[in-house]
Formats: C-alpha cells, structure tokens, sequence
C-alpha cells in the first residue's frame, strides 16, 4: 500500500512539473502582406482611389443611351462590356462598366460627371462620346484626376484647353472636315455646296472646318448656317437652300437631325443634290429611317480595323452577346473596346495591395500612364498619345449608301 500511494505522488508530482514547465515559444509575427500605401499615395498629385476587398474596380463612361441619338451609347457600352470580360480580374478584384446617359449634350455631360466624381471606386471614364458632353466633363475630371479617353469626341479644341486626363483615339473634326471638303472637290467634282449643323460642339466645328476648305481649294460656299436641333421638319430651311442650286448638302451633326434633313430633302426641291453626312451620321440607324431616301448619301467613319485574330474575336464576341455586328449601331464599337481596355491595362500597371488587403491606385500616376501611352496596338489601331492627348492622325473612311447597305469609297 506504502508503495503504490508512493508511486501515485511520484506521477503527480512529474505532471506537475511538466505542466509548470518552460512556456513554449510564441510564433514569430508575419510581416504585413502588401505595400504600405501611405507615402505613395501622399505624393501622388492626386491621392489614391482605394478599392475595398468586395468593392469593384469601376471605368465610367458617359454617352446618350436614349433618344434619337441612343445608338451610339449602346454601342460604346455593348463593346465596352465586352473589354471588361476580357479583362478578368486584378489582385482578386474584378472590374465594372458604369454606363451612364448624358444624352450627348453638356447639361447631361456635367451631370454624369459629378456623379462619377462622387463615387471613390470610379477610377476612368472611356468617354464621354459627343464633344459637347466632354467639354461640360471635363474640368470636373480634371480637378480630381480621372483620367478620360474618349472614343469618339472630335472636336479639335477639346485638346487644346491644356487638360492634364483628357485624352481620345478617334480623327479630329479638322481631319475629317478637310478630307470631306477634298473629296467633295476633287472626288465628286462638286463646285458648290450647302454646309449645314446643329450647333453644337461637334456639328459647328466639323460644317465650319469643311466649309472653309471647301472654299479654300475654289469651291463655292453657297450656306454656311446652323439648325435648331430636335425639329420634325426643316423644310423651309432646305426650301431657301434649293434655290441656290448647290451640288450637295454636308451636314455636321448627329443622326436624329441627319434623318430629318434627308427625309425632308425630296419634298424641299432639292431631290437631286447629295446629302454628305459625317461619322455621326453613320449606322444602321441611318439605313432604317431614311430608307429609300437614303440612297446615294455619304458618310464618314474610323479607318476600317484590319482583319486580326483579335478583331475577329471581338467581333464574334459581340455578335453572340448582342446578336448583331460591331459596326452597325455605330462606328465606334472597336475604339470603345479599345479605350475601355487601355485604361483597365492602366489601372493594372500602376496599382497595389496595401497592407489592409484593399487595392490602392494613384490617381496621379494613372492619369500620366495614359497620356503616356505609346504604340498600344489595339484592334481599332495602334495608338501613341501626343503630350495634348491626340492618339490618332489618322482620316477617315467615306462611305456611299447603295441598296440599302454602306460600301466604301475610299
């Protein structure tokens, strides 16, 4: 019994020492995944978009998504939907399309830029389409650092405000209206011609360009002269036009005020003189509205991509998902799946992982990465931006409306 109660304490006192042993080791601390962001992002011009685990990385765009003019904005936000596919996800973060409707003017441009302003997970605008809309946006992505690249604003002046984000791919209204006017001289051997627009930003710009080129190679300016956008009849516009017997009409404008003018032409006296629309004339928007009426106009666009593994993928892509070809809303589907893709290859150049797991962008720095691109090749062209933010001086493609369909001639 001595023993046993003997050998029994003997145990205990061995577990009590082993448990009042020396305390194991702690684990060594793991260093913090990531960057600490603070000192890139206090030197950044304009601070850091941060994008929370959960949150989307979001590329904004602005466009008139109803009304006469919708084609165009469902394009850009169809092909851009496409490029934010293809793009897949960054740092476990995926990306976002924000199509927006500015309705092409600058009233809704403005609005829709405040908007994208109030939202920390914009981080760039592929956009916005109509020059007039851009004007308004502009110095509101200006004072905050979102870079834009629009694939479609013309007007040669929205590069020389000196604006630090803004940036686009498309010809310049100067290209198109100088090799408008010369392919109306030289090419159709018109002498005199009639130049209308709508007022605005893109219209006034391009009719005036063209008409003063017109008139500089010894063609005859018969009307140089704004319309009131929105009208359902300019017959008595056309009707004083007639009279003065002009070659063609050359239009600067968009397709709601181009419908009108065409359908209103064979009623006005002026049946036998050629409608010359622009690249905001172009699409099968056209085609359907006009009709027969619609035969022999012409219209511009972007030089015609060439055929690459990667357009035709695009092309298909976009044919399954929407169930009709790039090209035919408008003439933009290539470069809005271009400049949505250029500023998501941005976006993943220069940001990080912090240390909070959330993914840190500097504003500053995205916006110089975009202005700096350089021989981007995309499947609309290969892009180099000048330091106003031109990517393109490339013309455009003339087309003539023949049996209901566009066929180039140029």
């Amino acid at each position: 019994m001595k023993l046993s109660r003997l050998f029994i304490l003997a145990v205990i006192f061995v577990m009590i020492l082993s448990a009042c042993g020396p305390a194991a080791e702690a684990p060594e601390a793991e260093e913090p995944v990531g960057v600490d962001p603070t000192e890139i992002c206090e030197n950044d011009d304009f601070g850091c978009a941060v994008i929370a685990p959960g949150q989307t990385i979001k590329i904004g765009m602005g466009s008139p998504m109803t009304g006469g003019n919708a084609a165009f904005g469902i394009d850009a936000e169809q092909a851009g939907m496409i490029a934010v596919a293809d793009a897949g996800e960054h740092e476990g973060f995926q990306f976002e399309l924000i199509a927006e409707d500015d309705g092409g003017t600058p009233e809704g441009g403005a609005a829709v830029a405040n908007k994208f302003a109030a939202d920390p997970t914009v981080v760039g605008v592929a956009g916005h389409l109509f020059s007039g809309a851009t004007f308004a946006a502009m110095p509101i992505y200006e004072e905050l650092g979102i870079p834009m690249l629009s694939p479609s604003a013309t007007n040669p002046d929205l590069t020389r405000q000196g604006s630090r984000v803004f940036n686009r791919v498309p010809f310049t209204d100067e290209a198109q209206g100088q090799a408008a006017a010369e392919y109306m001289f030289n090419d159709l051997g018109f002498r005199k011609v009639a130049f209308l627009h709508d007022g605005q930003d893109y219209g006034k710009g391009l009719a005036e360009i063209a008409a003063a080129t017109f008139e500089s190679l010894g063609g005859e300016v018969v009307e140089l002269m704004g319309i009131t956008p929105g009208e359902a009849d300019y017959s008595p516009v056309l009707s004083t036009i007639a009279a003065q017997s002009p070659d063609a009409l050359y239009f600067g404008g968009y397709t709601q005020e181009g419908v009108v003018l065409t359908n209103n032409m064979p009623t006005s006296g002026m049946e036998y003189v050629v409608f010359f629309g622009c690249d905001g004339t172009f699409g099968v928007d056209y085609l359907a509205r006009t009709g027969a009426n619609g035969e022999g106009t012409y219209h511009a666009t972007p030089r015609t991509p060439p055929e690459t593994p990667e357009k035709d993928g695009f092309d298909a892509a976009y044919q399954e998902r929407w169930g009709q070809a790039p090209g035919e809303l408008s003439p933009f589907s290539w470069n809005s799946y271009d400049t949505t893709t250029m500023l998501i290859k941005m976006v993943k150049e220069v940001s990080f992982v912090g240390t909070d797991g959330s993914l840190y962008i500097p504003r500053g720095a995205l916006v110089d990465a975009v202005r700096n691109l350089t021989s981007y090749v995309g499947i609309s062209g290969t892009y180099t931006c000048f330091p106003d933010g031109d990517c393109n001086i490339e013309g455009p493609t003339f087309w003539i409306v023949e049996n209901g369909d566009f066929v180039a001639v140029n």
